[in-house]
């Protein structure tokens, strides 16, 4: 390879990672804003604030099962029309939710979302697997998990200021303005050359089609440290995702009496997150990832039981902890899916964050029900029967590394 060539391929390296980082805030600004109103939701629908938590639920839910579509899409017609065209309805949709009436309307345009939301998670992973040399790969993992966080974050916080300042039409105007200029930044970035790996072109039946992509699905899924990866993303999410939901109406209640905006402040606490997500390729390669596996639990754990204390900034420190714990999480199962997953890549990512996604949507009712029991109280037993299953994942994965270790040491 030339070093012209050489130089040409970097840069268009960069240009994907910083498209699809830029992807990935514009998606997660969509996704999470709304977490950020729920209060205001609550208000204007004339619904309860446990009711406006599903906004975010139905969301999450069309989301999962969207991915695995995605997969098979990208993988038939390549990795960047999908996310393109998704990105582009996404900004159109926001045009729905400015004219939503009621609770409902909001509810099936959310539902639509969900669809549209789907395509950059799903296929991002793949794609810098193929695109990006493999001294990239675990640096870009890295970058684009912590832009999630920061999507995240940027999301909440936009929501909280535009719930206190604006009235509905106008905040859901200015998520489309935002929205529009996000999409526009990320096509131009996006190189218009993929690297794609090389398929043998035969004339198959639709009915072979769909056996090989459900084939490709159960490739992953047969796969017991995949299952088990899996499953740990998706407890931790649905854990923490809905603990962020459930904490402002506990800290805008008595004796705290936050404001709506000063109560998405606690969503700053994801910052802890974003900094583990940065630095956890770096102990990944130094550590690997049982031992981060351990560590996180701990740290969710701990930080989960702290919000107990009865003072703000007990609250605070918690959620620093927790956010931390499942964001060092997140990074390792994308790390180890992403590295074990030989072929069909994916779909391999794409079951992942659906079992990632469908445990938020799943989180919201489960954790609403221990609220209606015992207020936050309960939102923490209900944090812990979760954690105590996350444990159990951990501990089955860390057996299988093992065998896989003892069999190579005695070969």
């Amino acid at each position: 390879m030339t070093e012209l060539s050489q130089t040409y391929r970097s840069h268009a390296q960069t240009r994907l990672i910083w498209a699809l980082c830029i992807a990935s805030m514009v998606i997660y600004i969509n996704l999470y804003t709304v977490q950020g109103m729920l209060p205001s939701i609550a208000e204007h629908f004339d619904v309860s604030g446990a009711q406006a938590t599903l906004v975010l639920s139905v969301t999450s839910f069309t989301l999962a099962f969207s991915l695995l579509f995605y997969a098979v899409l990208s993988d038939r017609i390549g990795r960047l029309a999908p996310i393109v065209v998704s990105l582009w309805l996404l900004a159109a949709s926001n045009i729905l939710l400015i004219f939503a009436q009621t609770f409902d309307d909001l509810l099936w345009v959310r539902l639509l979302q969900g669809i549209l939301l789907a395509a950059v998670p799903a296929i991002s992973m793949a794609y810098f697997k193929e695109q990006l040399a493999p001294s990239f790969m675990l640096k870009a993992a890295a970058v684009y998990i912590m832009a999630n966080s920061m999507g995240g974050i940027a999301g909440r916080i936009f929501g909280g200021l535009m719930a206190q300042n604006l009235s509905w039409q106008s905040s859901m105007g200015l998520i489309f303005l935002v929205t529009l200029m996000g999409v526009a930044l990320v096509t131009y970035l996006l190189p218009r050359k993929e690297i794609k790996p090389p398929v043998v072109k035969q004339k198959v039946s639709l009915m072979h089609k769909v056996k090989q992509d459900i084939d490709g699905f159960m490739f992953h899924f047969s796969d017991s440290q995949m299952r088990l990866a899996y499953a740990i993303g998706g407890l931790a999410f649905m854990m923490m995702v809905n603990q962020f939901s459930f904490i402002q109406l506990h800290i805008m209640a008595e004796p705290y009496g936050l404001s709506r905006f000063n109560a998405t402040l606690i969503f700053l606490c994801y910052s802890s997150g974003t900094f583990a997500s940065y630095l956890s390729a770096k102990w990944i390669m130094r550590y690997g990832s049982m031992p981060l596996f351990r560590v996180a639990l701990c740290l969710m754990v701990a930080g989960t039981l702290l919000t107990l204390v009865d003072t703000l900034t007990a609250i605070v420190v918690g959620f620093l902890i927790s956010a931390c714990g499942f964001f060092l999480t997140h990074s390792c199962c994308n790390s180890f899916v992403a590295i074990r997953a030989t072929s069909h890549r994916a779909k391999a990512t794409s079951l992942y964050l659906c079992c990632y996604y469908l445990g938020a949507s799943l989180g919201g009712p489960y954790l609403m029900l221990f609220w209606h029991e015992a207020e936050w109280n309960g939102v923490v037993v209900g944090s812990m029967s979760l954690l105590a299953l996350l444990l159990v994942a951990i501990w089955r994965l860390g057996i299988h590394q093992q065998q896989v270790i003892d069999v190579s040491k005695a070969s």
